[in-house]
């Protein structure tokens, strides 16, 4: 049995990895869930999954819930709470499904702990990449991608000496966008962007998905997973989003990982890996296909990835900026404040203000963080 603490039950990803545990209850034990502010629906996971703890970071919410609930699950509040669910001490892995730069304090605080990692939050080595692999390393602890995209990369890379990788290439299904010009996407809506072609997922990593942001902290990502050159990354754009990634070798072989866009599939991998489990997921028809198509990334309409690759480059605290110009930027556009075009001329302001901290400590990124955060919001503020 293995026990599993899920940081951000209530979203999209924390509610379909308990719908793997729930298939799969001979193998995983759910032994803590947190989320962010919904009371109801957790309070409808603990009384399902019985977890020793739960926790609401948002402590209104977190009162709320402890007024009504009588039960034998453990009710805390605030960042304490969630770094309790962090470092819990049955748990053996920690799904760490929160949206954005707020997953990296408890993703090394699990580090610290010993707890295996399974990662649906990207932004944690986007923004701390050496830190935290260099943590990771120092424990003996996994981290283990949720990501469909580093799921396949990992899954290509079974059996094969990895000094033998010439280059990752990333799959992007290109948005809802894919194919429109610069000038239509002056006047896009959340409504459009909201409607992705092929994945089911949460608003701000749809919009992400839209403005091609997504491909590029994947790419940041890429690196720090699998220690490789930003040189060695490629991105292609796969409308289909069948093949999920791929990885060419020296010898021009490449291995691609397959399967239906379906997020559970690459969550039930995490929590089982090396090993694999049966799943009634829906299976690929290959007599349906009618095809597989590629096609390089528009970077003119669709800069984010190019800024991507020279925060990479550059290093140091530029990727957590580029991560926090991004957040602040898309959650101003979702609340209707600014155009799709302005997250992107913000990312690029922000980061051509910041000034570079080449080997940062963990607490100096933080300060990156909040820098940009302001920064980008005072920008926002003068473009409205």
């Amino acid at each position: 049995m293995r026990y599993i603490s899920i940081l951000g039950s209530t979203g999209s990803i924390g509610t379909q990895t308990l719908s793997v545990a729930q298939a799969n209850r001979d193998k995983f034990s759910v032994c803590a869930i947190a989320a962010y502010s919904n009371d109801k629906l957790l309070e409808e996971q603990i009384e399902r999954f019985k977890p020793g703890l739960a926790v609401l970071v948002d402590k209104a919410a977190a009162l709320r819930l402890q007024k009504r609930y009588n039960g034998a699950t453990k009710i805390l509040a605030g960042e304490e709470g969630l770094l309790a669910a962090a470092t819990y001490n049955k748990a053996d892995i920690v799904l760490t499904s929160l949206v954005g730069f707020a997953g990296l304090r408890p993703t090394v605080a699990a580090i610290e702990a010993g707890k295996d990692i399974a990662l649906a939050n990207k932004e944690t080595l986007v923004a701390a990449g050496k830190l935290v692999t260099s943590l990771a390393k120092q424990k003996n602890v996994k981290i283990l991608p949720v990501d469909s995209e580093h799921s396949a990369i990992l899954q290509s890379l079974q059996g094969e000496n990895r000094n033998r990788v010439r280059r990752i290439i990333l799959t992007a299904s290109g948005g809802p966008f894919r194919g429109k010009s610069k000038e239509e996407l002056k006047t896009v809506s959340v409504e459009d962007c909201l409607r992705h072609p092929n994945w089911s997922m949460g608003k701000k990593i749809t919009v992400d998905s839209a403005t091609l942001v997504n491909k590029g902290l994947e790419v940041i990502e890429a690196k720090w997973l699998y220690g490789v050159e930003y040189e060695e990354i490629d991105v292609v754009v796969h409308p289909q989003s069948i093949i999920h990634s791929m990885v060419e070798y020296q010898d021009g072989a490449v291995m691609a990982q397959l399967g239906q866009p379906d997020m559970r599939v690459p969550i039930q991998y995490a929590l089982t890996f090396p090993d694999r489990a049966p799943s009634e997921f829906p299976r690929l028809n290959f007599d349906k296909l009618s095809g597989l198509t590629f096609e390089k990334p528009d970077t003119v309409t669709f800069p984010a990835l190019t800024l991507a690759y020279e925060a990479g480059k550059i290093g140091g605290t530029l990727p957590c900026v580029f991560n926090a110009a991004n957040e602040i930027a898309v959650y101003a556009f979702l609340r209707g404040e600014i155009q799709f075009l302005d997250i992107i001329d913000s990312i690029r302001h922000t980061m051509k203000q910041h000034q570079v901290i080449k080997e940062p400590v963990l607490e100096e990124i933080f300060t990156a963080d909040s820098w940009a955060r302001s920064y980008t919001e005072e920008y926002l503020k003068s473009i409205k």
